[in-house]
Formats: structure tokens, C-alpha cells, sequence
């Protein structure tokens, strides 16, 4: 979205990303969408009520009900007033010069969905206030980094999370994560040889992923551990680890992935980012006690290397019209991995045997996280 100036009533339209200020939107605490330094703000004009009512900025003010705005689960952003209207680009234009406007919220309406976030040649220093590391973590590399921005490019370069304090379990660290890095200078930690036993990079229309084993106790991670979730919400919507960002240039250089689902364990990973409407549920993150082999139905063999396009994999806990949730029995089936095609073989380290398949992990607190089950079958 873009103010078309820094005036009260300036309109609000869309146009090319150029990061300038008139583009800058910050979420402000108190449902107030900020711009210029927060001394305006998103605004329903005379708080209309109508479908098609066309956005503007104000100057903000506290209380005032038409610049108060809440994200939906799916990503549309809510007029926050008990109205049912929901920010919205008519018709889906995506024509340069387009009004914003307001609608009827209606679920997954891909013309309401709005993502925010930072261009990757601009990182902030922290994107959380609760943050354990950083995002703008420079050109270099350091195994005592603390970065917290990974990157999705391919088989020969992405990155895992895992924790910065050796011999450490996910389940107690996975706040607090870092990166770890094929690739050097990126600020992160980077990889170390002979981790990896196998990996596959899967490009489809809709996401990319990374799928694989290896020995992950040289990434920190506790022999026998058996690994748990990492998303970019968390329990508490900042996200594990909290202030986590994920970038890659599959869809476009440097585009931020805004919805992505991992697992980690000792020796097995998978890490999947999502771009477009469908990316919340291609990048479900509520199955957490279900890991890899059910959330992403994919290759985990050792001894392979390699990148492949693919047709999208049917979305994690649906089922026809129906969806299943966790904690309901009896667990479904996962599905079965779609086809991919065009693979090819990258070099990287000797292949080892497999690793061993993971078992339910129970963290200090009690509470059963991120189990990782043996392949299901296929749906009969």
C-alpha cells in the first residue's frame, strides 16, 4: 500500500514496491497501521460503513475507532470495529494506482490478504521485542553467531534453525534459535561439513522446501533429541524463534517468505516457505506433534542430493471439504508426496547411512512436542 502524500486525506492506493516512506506501514500496539514516522495512520473516512469505501491517512488519534485494525488467521487485515469489513484491493487490480478500499470479510478471500515485512537489503536489527539474536546480521559468518534470518535458495544454499547453546534440545531452545547456514556470508553460523547426508530442494508453484538427514549434534542439537516445530508464529504469535524471518529468491530476489513451518531433530529436518493466498495453508503450522513424514510428505533419503520441481502437495489436514484437527481420533493418513520432475543431482558431502527415524519428545514442561512418526500409508 502507498500514501499517495503526507497530508491528512491523502488517498491510499497500491503501486511498485520501493520502499520509501510513503510505503514504510507499522503496526503501532494499539491497532493503529502507522506510516511517516507514525504520525499518520490507516483510516475509514467518517468511519462509512459501505462496501467500496476508499482508504485514506489521518493523523492518528487515540481511541479512534476508523484507524483501529487486527489481522485475521489467514492474513486479511480486519477493520477492527465490529463492522465485518476487511481491507481489500477491488477486483483483485493489481494495476499501479489502485484505491484500497473496504469489503465484507470473507474467509481466505485472496483480495483481503495484506502481508507486511522488511526488505532484505534493509533489515532492522531485531523484528521482536523479545528477540534473543538479530536480523540484520551482516556479510560475514561466525559459529558463535546469533542471527536470526534464514535464507531458502536452493539444495546448495538455505539454512536451518537450530540452537546457539550446545548440547541443547529444541523443545527448550526453540525461542531462542539461530541460523545455520550452508552458504557463508550471511552473518550466520555456518553448517559444518559432513552434517548433511542427504538433501532434497523441492520448487513448485506455490512454495518451496528442504527436506533431508544428517547428524545435527554439530548444529548444537542433543544426541537423541527428537526435534520439535519452528514457525514463524509460535504460541504466542511472535514466532519460534521469536523474530525469526525467512528469505529467498525462488519467487522474486529477496522476497520474504511470510508463512513457513519447520522441524529439526538429531538427524532429521524440513523446512518449507509459502508464497501467495494459499500460503497459510500450504505453510499449516498446527499439526506440531505430527513433524516431518505428515506435515511434508517428501524424500528424506541419505546418500541423495538434489533439486527438483514439483506439483503442490495436497495441504496438511485437509481432507476433501473436510479438515482434520489435532487431538481428534483417529490421526488421518498423511498424504502422499506429489510428483516432482526435472531433478538434478548437486554435489555435497559423502552420503552416510540414514538416520534414525524420530520418536515423541516430551519438553521440561510436560507438554508432548513435535513427534515425528514413521511414513503412513497412503489414503485407501
Amino acid at each position: 500500500m502507498t500514501a499517495a502524500s503526507n497530508t491528512d486525506g491523502a488517498i491510499v492506493t497500491i503501486e511498485a514496491c520501493t520502499y520509501a516512506d510513503n510505503q514504510q506501514w507499522t503496526f503501532n500496539g494499539a491497532g493503529g497501521v502507522t506510516i511517516f514516522g507514525g504520525s499518520k495512520c490507516l483510516d475509514v473516512p467518517s468511519g462509512n460503513t459501505n462496501d467500496g469505501t476508499q482508504l485514506q491517512i489521518w493523523t492518528c488519534a487515540s481511541g479512534n475507532q476508523n484507524q483501529k485494525f487486527a489481522y485475521t488467521g489467514d492474513n486479511r487485515l480486519a477493520w477492527d470495529n465490529g463492522s465485518s469489513k476487511c481491507v481489500e484491493l477491488p477486483g483483485g487490480n493489481t494495476a499501479a494506482g489502485t484505491r484500497v478500499e473496504t469489503s465484507l470479510c470473507t474467509n481466505k478471500n485472496k483480495k483481503q490478504i495484506w502481508n507486511t515485512g522488511y526488505n532484505v537489503n534493509n533489515l532492522p536489527r531485531t523484528s521482536q521485542s523479545n528477540q534473543y539474536g538479530i536480523n540484520n546480521c551482516g556479510t560475514g559468518s561466525n559459529q558463535n553467531s546469533n542471527c536470526q534470518t534464514a535464507f531458502l535458495n536452493s539444495a546448495e544454499d538455505f539454512c536451518l534453525w537450530a540452537p546457539p547453546i550446545a548440547n541443547s534440545t529444541i523443545g527448550d531452545t526453540e525461542h531462542m534459535d539461530v541460523a545455520w547456514c550452508t552458504q557463508p556470508g550471511k552473518g550466520t553460523r555456518v553448517i559444518p561439513p559432513n552434517a548433511l547426508k542427504g538433501v532434497h530442494f523441492l520448487k513448485t508453484s506455490n512454495y518451496v522446501q528442504v527436506t533431508g538427514v544428517g547428524d545435527f549434534t554439530l548444529l548444537n542439537i542433543q544426541k537423541g533429541d527428537s526435534g520439535g516445530e519452528l514457525d514463524n508464529r509460535g504460541a504466542d504469535g511472535n514466532g519460534n524463534p521469536a523474530g525469526g524471518l525467512v528469505y529467498g529468491n525462488t519467487f522474486g530476489h529477496g522476497t520474504q517468505y511470510h508463512e513457513w513451518t519447520s522441524f529439526i531433530s538429531d538427524g532429521e529436518f524440513c523446512f518449507r516457505a509459502c508464497v501467495g493466498a494459499d500460503a497459510t495453508v500450504n505453510c499449516n503450522h498446527i499439526y506440531d506433534l505430527q513433524g516431518c513424514y505428515w506435515n511434508i510428505p517428501a524424500n528424506y533419503d541419505a546418500g541423495v542430493f538434489e533439486t527438483c520441481d514439483a506439483d503442490n502437495d495436497l495441504p496438511m489436514g485437509v481432507y476433501g471439504t473436510s479438515t482434520w484437527y489435532q487431538g481428534v481420533s483417529p490421526t488421518p493418513s498423511a498424504h502422499p508426496a506429489a510428483s516432482s520432475s526435472n531433478c538434478v543431482t548437486v554435489p555435497t558431502v559423502a552420503a552416510a547411512a540414514p538416520a534414525k527415524r524420530m520418536v515423541q519428545h516430551r519438553r521440561r514442561d510436560g507438554v508432548a512436542h513435535g513427534a515425528f512418526p514413521t511414513p503412513t500409508p497412503q489414503p485407501m
